[in-house]
């Protein structure tokens, strides 16, 4: 059985066809450029295939995800230029007639870790997802369903304490200014140094104000919702600096509820190179073709 998936940032899209053991059979990638011309390069890469089962899509957003809403399966309010009120899903229908599953990209990357979890025997029955890239956005799953009834959670812009070294530096959101997105997302650097995040060396205090700001989002999930471990990828983590939130991250918590050991509940992701969301598409479009 063949399964599709979407992968839709902002800067690019990935498209792959994969099986139902979850493994990448063909994969390309391309610019996200005008809305028809890039969800036209999506259905051809799958008309190339002629027995695609079902598609997921895994998006940039916000997006309407509301089964019941008059514009379920559209790009919303974005700030990304063309893509407003884009009819993602009914593009892509009116040209491949196959079941297809719509969620938010950061969703999709936490379906794609919940279900390695399983597949490594870790037994976790839910699990927050953070990517800290351009953009930050988070999405949790709990025992193979995603919360949110009004529409699909925005913790990258839950507000924060500022740290008192960077009480001067307004934030780079556009909605909010200095929420978590504003704060720690990859053009924070440029904003605060004028230079990419790669050529900051870890050794920055920067990089010690961010560690701080993350390690805020994942004790208010930690206290709000208990998953059974949080995720962090996007191109502004590593392992060694993830280690500075876990060290923020005790400090913050004080030793007030229990959460193990946290190099095995502040993680990077299982799935590497950052395609968490690949794997989670080809679940989430197997579950939808065996409704």
């Amino acid at each position: 059985m063949k399964l599709g998936s979407v992968e839709a940032g902002g800067t690019k899209f990935v498209c792959a066809v994969g099986n139902e053991d979850y493994r990448i059979l063909d994969q390309t990638q391309f610019p996200t450029t005008t809305p028809e011309e890039t969800l036209q390069k999506t259905v051809d890469y799958f008309k190339q295939f002629d027995d695609i089962k079902a598609i997921a899509i895994s998006t940039f957003g916000p997006a309407e995800l509301r089964k019941n809403h008059p514009q379920y399966g559209f790009i919303t309010n974005t700030p990304k230029k063309n893509w407003p009120y884009t009819d993602f899903v009914g593009f892509i229908k009116k040209q491949i007639d196959v079941p297809i599953f719509f969620t938010t990209d950061v969703n999709g990357s936490a379906y794609g870790e919940y279900i390695m979890a399983t597949l490594f025997n870790q037994h976790v029955d839910s699990l927050t997802y953070f990517t800290i890239g351009t953009g930050v956005g988070a999405g949790t799953v709990i025992k193979g369903n995603f919360i949110g009834e009004l529409g699909h959670p925005e913790m990258g812009h839950v507000r924060l304490k500022r740290h008192p070294d960077d009480l001067d530096f307004a934030g780079i959101c556009p909605y909010h200014g200095d929420c978590l997105e504003g704060l720690v997302s990859g053009p924070t650097f440029d904003a605060r140094l004028g230079k990419k995040g790669k050529d900051v060396p870890l050794t920055d205090h920067v990089w010690d104000i961010m560690a701080y700001y993350i390690a805020q989002a994942a004790l208010q999930i930690t206290l709000s919702m208990r998953p059974g471990k949080i995720v962090f990828g996007g191109g502004v983590m590593s392992e060694a600096f993830l280690d500075k939130v876990r060290e923020q991250f005790a400090d913050l918590m004080n030793d007030y509820v229990e959460v193990g050991d946290l190099k095995e509940y502040l993680v990077m992701p299982l799935v590497k190179n950052n395609g968490s969301a690949t794997v989670g598409d080809f679940a989430m479009a197997l579950k939808e073709y065996n409704k």
